[in-house]
């Protein structure tokens, strides 16, 4: 398996809660969304995951929703979101407007969705096993 800092040489990665329904959902609309085949995706029960997590700088600790690694810096909550967004065809792109509103306010919304996207949405036993298809774009 290659180690993350040699993926992130070549594409950001998205680390997502590999149980969260709506996580997983999320991830298969960036996939179909990704017509530029940027980035590459990660649970972040990986313990490669956590383990590179443990040795950053900042702390990460307590984190199960969603992060976007890049070789520049690790955006969190709705930077991670509307970043990704960013780089999606389509409509999702034109979400990065938001990014216009303070992050403590953007940040707020995204908490309040992300406290309750378990009992709106349901969680899974396992994180998602990608496809034959999609192998190639998970850690």
């Amino acid at each position: 398996m290659k180690k993350i800092e040699d993926i992130l040489k070549k594409h950001p990665i998205v680390l997502f809660d590999g149980v969260c329904n709506l996580c997983n959902t999320s991830v298969q609309i960036v996939i179909k969304n990704d017509v530029k085949n940027i980035f590459k995706f990660a649970p972040l029960q990986n313990p490669e995951v956590q383990i590179y997590l443990q040795n950053q700088k900042e702390d990460f600790n307590g984190v199960d929703s969603i992060l976007l690694l890049t070789p520049q810096k690790i955006y969190t909550k709705s930077s991670a979101a509307l970043t990704i967004a960013k780089n999606l065809k389509g409509m999702y792109a034109l979400l990065y407007v938001f990014y216009l509103i303070p992050k403590p306010i953007r940040d707020l919304v995204y908490d309040f969705i992300a406290k309750n996207r378990y009992r709106w949405y349901g969680k899974q036993d396992q994180c998602m096993i990608p496809t034959k298809a999609l192998k190639n774009k998970f850690l």
